[in-house]
């Protein structure tokens, strides 16, 4: 214990918290500014065939969101760090706190209310299905989906026919039919048949089951986080962990910070103004941009504060 606590105090101990958060915070704020950069490039594009609104089909939002998030908590706790201001590191902490209780609310609703997210899912997708070929992010993202999870549409293949192309309606060569990431390939790197879709809307599951995927990507995804725990345990961590780290730190850093300027003086200039004390008597060097940085002996001169103690008591 005594070893612990002569390490807490010893300059070592306050330096490698402090390089560490500031590393953390730095690091972090420069992926933020890059998220925010990509973001803003993809809404631009996004802005000249601009189709879809919701925040689930537009990935060009959730990076913007994402970024900027990211840079402005980060940046934060770096300047808070950098300069040891108290007040900058508990505005990061407590944001940074209530982001990751936000973040496990959602995964407890997400777990205990599965079947209203899935609904919620399911909606957001058919809106992007039916705008499918007007916004590449989306139809790129899909794609992808349906292609490595083996699955067609949100909740069914069926609900392909909400798109004007592919509605049993329509006129069209892809009339009544699904992409051909929908397909089967019974032969790895074999040449795409991109009509290999063609009119199956129309006919029933079992018809389907060697020609397209009939179940639905919302339910393909599900069963994929459920089977493979690991991979789901470790896509959680990598987005919880790093926010443990970072509350850890910057809750040790200021415990540090306090101890620091309960021992040394600090400019209050609350009692300096109850005292009608004379600011220009004051040596603020070393203050910093904020006035707050600890400094040893003070940075009032205690022969001034004598003075005026005497001279206090002589006038009475």
């Amino acid at each position: 214990m005594a070893q612990a606590s002569e390490c807490r105090n010893s300059l070592l101990y306050y330096y490698s918290v402090k390089f560490a958060l500031s590393t953390y915070a730095t690091l972090f704020s420069i992926l933020g500014l890059m998220i925010l950069c990509i973001g803003i490039y993809a809404e631009v594009e996004r802005q000249k065939h601009k189709t879809l609104e919701g925040i689930f089909l537009a990935p060009a939002i959730v990076l913007l969101l994402l970024g900027f998030t990211m840079f402005c908590v980060s940046f934060v706790g770096m300047v808070g760090s950098l300069r040891d201001n108290r007040t900058l590191l508990k505005t990061f902490f407590w944001v940074l706190l209530i982001i990751f209780l936000m973040e496990l609310l959602l995964i407890c609703i997400e777990i205990i209310f599965e079947s209203k997210m899935n609904a919620v899912f399911h909606s957001n997708i058919q809106e992007g299905i039916r705008h499918y070929y007007d916004d590449l992010d989306f139809k790129n993202i899909l794609d992808f989906v349906q292609e490595k999870f083996s699955c067609c549409g949100g909740d069914e293949y069926r609900d392909w026919e909400v798109n004007l192309y592919h509605s049993c309606n329509g006129s069209g060569p892809l009339a009544c039919g699904v992409p051909y990431t929908c397909c089967i390939r019974k032969v790895p790197g074999e040449v795409i048949n991109t009509l290999c879709g063609y009119r199956t809307l129309d006919k029933e599951r079992l018809e389907l089951l060697n020609v397209i995927h009939v179940r639905g990507c919302i339910h393909a995804v599900g069963l994929w986080l459920k089977d493979n725990f690991e991979a789901t345990l470790g896509i959680v961590c990598s987005m919880l962990l790093p926010q443990v780290v970072g509350l850890v730190m910057a809750w040790l850093y200021w415990q540090k910070l306090n101890e620091m300027y309960s021992k040394l003086d600090t400019v209050d200039f609350k009692m300096l103004e109850i005292r009608d004390f004379s600011f220009g008597a004051v040596d603020l060097s070393g203050a910093g941009w904020c006035w707050c940085l600890p400094k040893e002996g003070g940075y009032i001169p205690i022969n001034v504060m004598e003075e005026e103690d005497k001279e206090e008591e002589g006038a009475i």
